[in-house]
């Protein structure tokens, strides 16, 4: 994978050491990237009942991952923000960004702050700075106790829910003088208990998933030593101030922000709790970077002394402190909410909208008709449980758990595959990815590279043939030697003591290049042998800023040598400029690089990328001793300048070719996410040639002979007319397009606009930095965008990313970053994507299945009560228990429910558009499954009465005024009765609603929920027999037949449903056949 330790030579790998790097920015955009996600705790709209922010299989978050993650992002800011004209930005950015402490001289920094490097502060001035900036300490972030409790009872449905009881209280007391209805009272508490189960739902999610982020005072000094009054005096950290002069020793961790005075030669700092790599990083006095948070002139707050010593003064304190912002960030709220938490808080809305304006209506037509006409009908406690008979009839009560279950599910399923998903909300934010931006090395590649082709001037061989070079010697022989001794010194890998591998050979630790080079300098001869042979003097890792590896070796058998040696390996496009010599294969000799040489060395490398190998350059060169500083240590900033400035004139040697074959199983991988209507993108460091191969062979790029280039975009075309990419325009021509990072660097909104509308695309040649544009430009253009990462620096970009998706060998950095982490294949996408759409799937089904019963057929038997006088045929109490009893379960076994077969040919949900419930699902729920449900109920309640006596003529437009001939006892008892056919009705047709729900455009015979494992869910038939059970229980109990006037049913009231619920069924299973018959018929439109 494209990772500083994994491969150090793909420019997407971004670590080395920092300390040794030559100063050489790369070219940046002007362009501020804002911050899209954070890690701290987001709540659902309290009483909803979920917590989307679940870690299903982590425990509390690593602080020491996540603070590198913002320190990346705030670095990129600050840089970008830097290099634009107007300085726009985040408030943190552009706070840092005035910042100007590092580039003042250490004199105006002292007369600023008003002390002295050797007397300090006096006591009174230290006193009145603790009172002007207080302590240096980091506020703890607010914990909102008393918002969360009541977030917990009155968020979402639970405050209509509890202003129902209170209701229902009154209509009972004291409304119900002189005659308070025990129903009233019982249909109180029952709401109450709804009320209390799902605050306490609440409460044990948001305890047992809570991510706030963990205590940074156990990563800060609790003593520090400093000069006040000039003396030495050891304080509290805690009663540091600005203008404090602190020593700086050897295992001391910085209590606060400072600026350097002075240094020892050694002095270095570990800044790994900031930026997730642990090579200590030299001090020095002077400024090295504009940018403060990489300067080394500024000592940042919790990082680590680990050699030498020094002096700073105290710049920043508290919470003003670098790591105090950082700390402050991660406990941010999120700037956005995932698309599963925005679907779920407009249905909230949406129910309660309808819910709160349906009974107003009702209110309206009581005060200004109803209870002028018929002032004995409706009196004010039976109008408040009507008003509550609305609430509980539109809010489906069981969704908050159906919901946590199905992520839940979805969760537990990925795991299996090997897929971690960080927090449960995101894994429906995969089913909406539009666009995946994959790195190459170790994702779409096996990460096993070998060494193929070696090309030394005028002669191009094979590893085999290198050896056959070895044994027969000569001057071919010599300069295969000097390629070998380059490889095996300037590497990294290492040999593991004791461990071989199955070809006999020692086993290697290092990245795949390093291993890939040091394993063809074994394959040669003993590599350990040849560096035995050496001593090293300097090492300068590889970086994105430098592109490439350098050494400074002496022989070891040569005592007094004035010489040593530079080896140098890495990118050829960055060292051709440093080159002036090459190692002739045919004499031996070195001779001059002119124009044919270069020409010579270029085709191959084209060549060689053309295959899809990534080429290495290898050159040494002969430097005196006595060009060495003298006059700094080694690490320091003077000391890699000078190292840096000695990398020129290089002789080549030669050209490694290495190839990483592809994955076997990705193109398929592609295929099914190009069929998924997902644009597969890669994003590598490698050269454009390589990466377009790989491209081509992964069926990323599908004609790559046509593929386009930066030259074929026009910087001033008028793009607002532009086609947006589709896959439904079925006869467009597949466009590709290559581009490589200093192109990045020159494009115009124009050309991204254009960009952005290609079907392929190869960004090669890409820096942290331009990942982090290519996520942000992609998702301003409406795209749902998914990045691979696994390099600390590629934290920014994963975290800016809808769906940040980290591989498990990569940092700890970018799995905290990222909001799914694939342990396993990159294959295992597939699955994701699949179940991250089975989410939202799922819940639309559930939701489809709660509203016939839950919602319209509740609701139909008040609005009959009200506008035609009928006697409520469906009691508040039995709504209640169809919302939270014999509906939850069904509900919950749709969510059990297997992906359908076209699932991954659909296109991906676009979230401003396909809603959780839409018009169409309104329609489906309450035209369709509501009024089929709600009339055959009615009819079987009715026809139950009038068996019993009692026309239904009798009751139509009477409000409450019976024929003289029906006694009010005989008719109350019987209307239980009828009440409890209704009830059973609509709990036995919900079977049909059931079983035809669980697909959407699939019979029931092409996906069958018994006898065919991939598609079975035998979840249907237990929660079909759950829910007959629960209304029997509630129906044949004494007790409840006391308190909530429920009555049993006749025997062929269980089986006339059972036919009106096969009949559903059968009604659905033709409209899906016209669905499926006619794909673009009225019919297709109007599906849910």
């Amino acid at each position: 994978m494209d990772d500083p330790v994994k491969d150090s030579y793909d420019l997407e790998s971004i670590g080395g050491d920092s300390s040794t790097v030559v100063s050489q920015p790369l070219p940046r955009h002007a362009h501020s990237y804002s911050r899209t996600r954070t890690e701290g705790h987001i709540h659902l709209p309290p009483g909803v009942g979920i917590d989307l922010h679940r870690p299903p299989t982590r425990g509390a978050p690593n602080t020491t991952s996540r603070v590198p993650i913002e320190f990346r992002t705030l670095s990129i800011q600050i840089e970008e923000t830097r290099q634009s004209e107007a300085r726009t930005g985040e408030k943190e950015t552009r706070e840092l960004l005035d910042l100007d402490w590092h580039i003042l001289p250490a004199e105006d920094v002292l007369q600023r702050l008003s002390t002295s490097q050797q007397v300090g502060l006096d006591q009174s001035q230290a006193a009145r700075r603790l009172q002007q900036h207080g302590k240096n300490v980091i506020s703890p972030p607010p914990s909102n106790l008393l918002l969360k409790i009541i977030g917990y009872f009155f968020g979402g449905f639970g405050s209509l829910l509890f202003v129902a009881s209170i209701i229902c209280f009154l209509a009972w007391k004291p409304l119900g003088f002189p005659d308070p209805q025990a129903s009233n009272l019982a249909l109180a508490v029952v709401l109450l208990i709804v009320v209390l189960i799902q605050a306490a739902f609440n409460a044990w999610q948001d305890f047992s998933t809570s991510r706030t982020m963990a205590s940074i005072t156990n990563m800060l000094p609790a003593d520090v030593s400093i000069i006040r009054d000039g003396q030495q005096r050891t304080i509290p950290a805690p009663q540091l101030v600005p203008g404090d002069i602190v020593n700086i020793s050897l295992g001391q961790k910085l209590p606060a922000d400072m600026r350097l005075l002075d240094v020892s030669g050694d002095l270095r700092f570990d800044r790994a709790v900031l930026t997730g790599e642990s090579i200590p990083v030299a001090a020095t006095v002077e400024k090295t970077d504009e940018n403060f948070l990489e300067t080394k002139n500024i000592a940042l707050q919790g990082t680590l002394c680990v050699a030498g010593s020094g002096l700073g003064v105290v710049i920043q304190t508290g919470d003003l402190t670098v790591f105090g912002r950082i700390a402050k960030l991660s406990n941010k709220s999120a700037t956005h909410m995932p698309t599963l938490v925005i679907e779920i808080l407009r249905f909230v809305l949406l129910i309660a909208s309808m819910a709160i304006g349906v009974a107003v209506i009702i209110v309206i037509l009581w005060g200004a008709w109803l209870h002028k006409a018929q002032p004995n009908f409706i009196n004010v406690p039976t109008l408040l449980i009507d008003v509550v008979s609305v609430c509980v009839a539109f809010i489906p009560e069981g969704l908050p758990v159906c919901v946590t279950l199905s992520l839940a599910r979805t969760a537990q399923v990925l795991s299996q595959n090997k897929i971690l998903c960080k927090t449960l909300s995101t894994v429906e934010t995969l089913g909406a990815v539009n666009v995946i931006c994959s790195d190459k090395t170790g994702t779409l590649t096996e990460n096993r590279m070998t060494v193929e082709h070696c090309y030394t001037l005028d002669d191009e061989f094979t590893t085999p043939e290198a050896r056959d070079k070895i044994v027969k010697g000569g001057i071919p022989g010599e300069v295969v030697r000097v390629l070998q001794t380059i490889g095996a010194m300037c590497n990294a890998a290492k040999f593991v003591a004791d461990e071989k591998t199955v070809t006999g050979h020692g086993k290697i630790a290092g990245d795949a290049t390093d291993t890939a080079i040091l394993q063809f300098a074994e394959s040669l001869s003993s590599a350990e042998d040849i560096r035995a042979q050496y001593t090293e003097i300097y090492r300068q890792s590889f970086s994105s800023k430098t592109k490439y590896m350098l050494k400074l070796v002496s022989e070891t058998a040569s005592k007094g040598n004035s010489e040593c040696t530079m080896f140098i390996k890495g990118a050829p496009d960055v060292l051709w400029e440093r080159c002036g010599h090459c190692f002739a294969s045919t004499t031996g000799n070195s001779v001059p690089l002119d124009r044919e040489s270069m020409a010579k060395l270029v085709a191959v490398q084209e060549h060689w990328a053309s295959q899809g190998q990534r080429v290495l350059l290898l050159a040494r060169k002969k430097i005196s001793l006595e060009l060495l500083p003298k006059d700094a240590a080694k690490g320091t900033p003077l000391y890699d300048q000078v190292i840096g400035d000695l990398a020129y004139d290089l002789e080549i040697v030669g050209l490694l070719g290495i190839v990483d074959p592809p994955r076997a199983d990705i193109p398929e991988t592609v295929r099914v996410c190009r069929s998924a209507g997902i644009r597969f993108f890669i994003v590598t460091g490698d050269h454009p040639n390589t990466a377009v191969t790989i491209a081509a062979k992964c069926g990323i790029v599908t004609h790559p002979e046509k593929i386009h280039h930066f030259s074929d975009l026009d910087p001033t075309m008028d793009t607002t007319d532009i086609a947006h990419f589709t896959f439904d325009n079925e006869n467009r021509e597949v466009n590709a397009v290559v581009l490589d990072g200093s192109d990045l660097t020159k494009m115009t909104t124009a050309q991204w606009d254009q960009v952005c509308q290609y079907e392929e695309i190869v960004f090669a040649r890409t820096s942290p930095e331009q990942k982090l544009r290519i996520v942000t430009e992609m998702q301003s253009h409406g795209n749902i965008v998914g990045m691979t990462g696994d390099g600390v620096n590629d934290a920014p970009s994963l975290k800016a990313a809808n769906m940040g998706i980290a591989m498990g060998s990569g940092s700890d950095v970018a799995m905290e970053a990222s909001d799914m982490v694939l342990l396993g294949p990159f294959s295992t996408i597939v699955v994701a994507i699949q179940y991250g759409r089975l989410v939202f799937d799922n819940l639309k089904k559930t939701v489809l299945y709660l509203l016939p019963a839950g919602s319209f057929s509740e609701l139909m038997p008040v609005i009959f009560n009200v506008l035609f006088g009928l006697p409520q045929i469906l009691s508040n109490l039995q709504m209640i228990i169809i919302c939270v009893g014999t509906d939850v379960l069904p509900a919950l076994s749709l969510v059990m429910e297997k992906p359908e077969a076209d699932l991954l040919l659909r296109r991906p949900r676009i979230p401003k558009k396909d809603r959780l419930a839409n018009w169409r699902l309104i329609i489906h729920a309450y035209f369709f499954l509501g009024i089929l449900e709600s009339l055959c109920a009615m009819a079987l309640a009715y026809w139950f009465l009038q068996r019993k006596g009692i026309p239904f003529s009798a009751m139509w437009l009477t409000y409450g005024n019976l024929p003289p001939d029906i006694d009010p006892d005989n008719f109350n008892e019987l209307l239980n009765q009828a009440q409890s056919v209704y009830f059973f009705t609509l709990v036995i047709m919900q079977w049909g609603n059931l079983l035809s729900t669980r697909t959407r455009r699939l019979s029931i015979f092409q996906h069958p929920p018994i006898f065919n494992r991939a598609t079975q869910n035998l979840y249907l038939f237990g929660a079909m027999a759950c829910a007959l059970g629960i209304a029997v229980f509630f129906s044949y109990i004494p007790f409840f037949q006391n308190v909530f006037l429920t009555r049993g049913v006749p025997v062929e009231h269980y089986f006339l449903p059972l036919a009106f619920g096969i009949g559903i069924l059968l009604i659905d299973e033709c409209r899906k056949y016209g669905v499926r018959k006619w794909p673009k018929g009225i019919l297709a439109w109007v599906a849910w």
